[in-house]
């Protein structure tokens, strides 16, 4: 987006934002049952709204109610045509509305607002657009079988489901979720992290406006215990979208085997390597996949590139690259569109980040408030800072001498969720490509792919399932074959 605004404008826009303040139940704002809270600037530490919490009173009204707007087929037994042109309204009132949602969305999560309008409210369009214009393009299908029969394959929405959110991209990870299950005809329960409601609240808002029916869309704030475990627990939510830590992750699988044996697709945490080959080209353009895996968004991001592997041949050049592109990337108050880093999101994780601010950085090394400056570290594999899944703006420098070194290290996480392999061998590529145990893999580039490509990890950073493209479609439906015996009954007893 060119038409970037200046501070003092992000500054108006913000003091006029009509915060929202309470649940999303049955298509219209109403007070929870639970403890009222307070979201925080984290940039400057000072409130921006009481929030009405919820609580399982909460959850139980708005499972009925999601239940019954299902069962009654408001929204999942229109045509899918229907159901196109309403997501594609909500993709028109978002676009309207965009200005409003970037501000709020900086100010609730600490995200520079440089991201949240180029990046984080585009992309949220493109996600709900791309799976409106699904619905009407996914056929089902017809399985081989005798003459004397017709199989079909079809999938059905599953029926109520549970969306809970991370803090680190509400309302692009909200997109990624209710854009697929909602095309497939389900009635979605949103649980916002606690720390960033307020563009959740404001897209059921929207999307009510839009035409989505009573019910089929609904936002319940507050924390796990009081709102995220009752709906993991429910006997009538009938699965389970989580993106988040993989310790809370685990909490979901519990919760299906101690109810309802609800599906559950968890997309968790991520420890990814950057591999750089000896042989890989432009070293400038290296450097700045690097800096940006690293970096953007302030290292708050499940698929950030911490673990820089490189080389020995080619580390000392390219260093000197990545530390003359950190430069441009300045860190301070969100709402300056100058500024690539903003504030962690809240004071419990700028101390865990800050915590691993030891020894002598290459770069960075130091936190003010909640800002932390964007730090590189050259370290061994068995430093912590290698090992855990920090979350911060902390790149970690593995040196390596060859490429089976390289990739053996790559693979030693507990997670698989992204990597990134740079070189000039097409065959060096793809054989890394295949070896890394990793759900997505860039080469020459770092990225998640697009909408149309899977999303979602290997060993602890992802269960049960993928986001975007039409797995994602999938993950929300049910497959039902219908078997259909054409033989005549005159023919005498036969079994289809």
């Amino acid at each position: 987006m060119s038409d970037l605004l200046t501070t003092a404008e992000y500054k108006a826009l913000a003091a006029d934002l009509d915060l929202p303040r309470t649940a999303f139940i049955d298509g219209k704002y109403r007070a929870g049952h639970g403890a009222a809270f307070t979201t925080f600037n984290p940039a400057t530490g000072l409130p921006l709204a009481e929030i009405s919490g919820c609580d399982a009173t909460d959850v139980d009204l708005a499972v009925s109610r999601a239940r019954e707007a299902f069962d009654q087929g408001h929204w999942a037994k229109r045509a899918p045509s229907q159901r196109k042109e309403v997501l594609v309204r909500l993709c028109k009132l978002i676009t309207r509305n965009r200005r409003e949602l970037a501000v709020m969305e900086s100010l609730d999560s600490g995200k520079p607002i440089l991201d949240c309008e180029t990046i984080d409210i585009p992309e949220t369009i493109e996600t709900l657009k791309w799976h409106a214009e699904l619905i009407d393009k996914i056929y089902d299908q017809m399985a081989p079988a005798q003459e004397d029969a017709i199989a079909m394959i079809l999938r059905e929405p599953i029926g109520v489901v549970a969306a809970i959110l991370p803090w680190n991209f509400p309302l692009l990870m909200m997109a990624w979720k209710i854009g697929p299950a909602l095309a497939a005809g389900n009635s979605v329960i949103v649980k916002p992290a606690e720390q960033t409601s307020l563009t959740a609240l404001r897209l059921a808002e929207l999307a009510a406006e839009a035409g989505l029916p009573r019910g089929v869309l609904q936002v319940l704030p507050g924390d796990g215990p009081t709102v995220g475990a009752p709906l993991g627990l429910h006997m009538d939510v009938d699965m389970v979208s989580f993106t988040g830590s993989t310790e809370t992750g685990r909490h979901f699988l519990r919760y299906a085997a101690d109810s309802n044996l609800k599906k559950v697709v968890l997309e968790c945490g991520g420890k990814n390597p950057c591999v750089v080959f000896d042989d890989a080209e432009n070293l400038d353009a290296v450097a700045s996949h690097v800096v940006n895996a690293a970096f953007w968004n302030m290292g708050e991001n499940c698929s950030a590139a911490s673990r820089l592997i490189v080389h020995h041949a080619v580390k000392e050049p390219l260093l000197e690259r990545i530390l003359a592109r950190l430069r441009d990337w300045k860190t301070g108050d969100p709402l300056n569109p100058a500024h690539h880093l903003g504030a962690l999101i809240d004071a419990e994780h700028c101390a865990k980040v800050a915590s691993y601010l030891t020894g002598t950085a290459l770069a960075g090394g130091t936190a003010e408030g909640p800002f932390v400056q964007p730090t590189i570290y050259e370290i061994s594999p068995k430093d912590a800072k290698a090992i855990d899944e920090i979350f911060g703006p902390i790149l970690s420098v593995l040196t390596v001498a060859s490429n089976d070194e390289a990739i053996a290290l790559a693979n030693d996480t507990n997670y698989g969720l992204a990597a990134s392999v740079f070189t000039a061998n097409t065959r060096n590529a793809i054989r890394a490509a295949r070896d890394i145990k990793a759900g997505t893999v860039t080469v020459n580039t770092y990225g998640e792919g697009s909408i149309a490509t899977p999303f979602g990890g290997y060993k602890q950073s992802g269960f049960g399932g993928r986001e975007n493209g039409i797995h994602a479609h999938d993950q929300f439906t049910e497959i039902k074959t219908i078997w259909i015996d054409l033989t005549d009954p005159a023919d005498g007893d036969n079994v289809g």
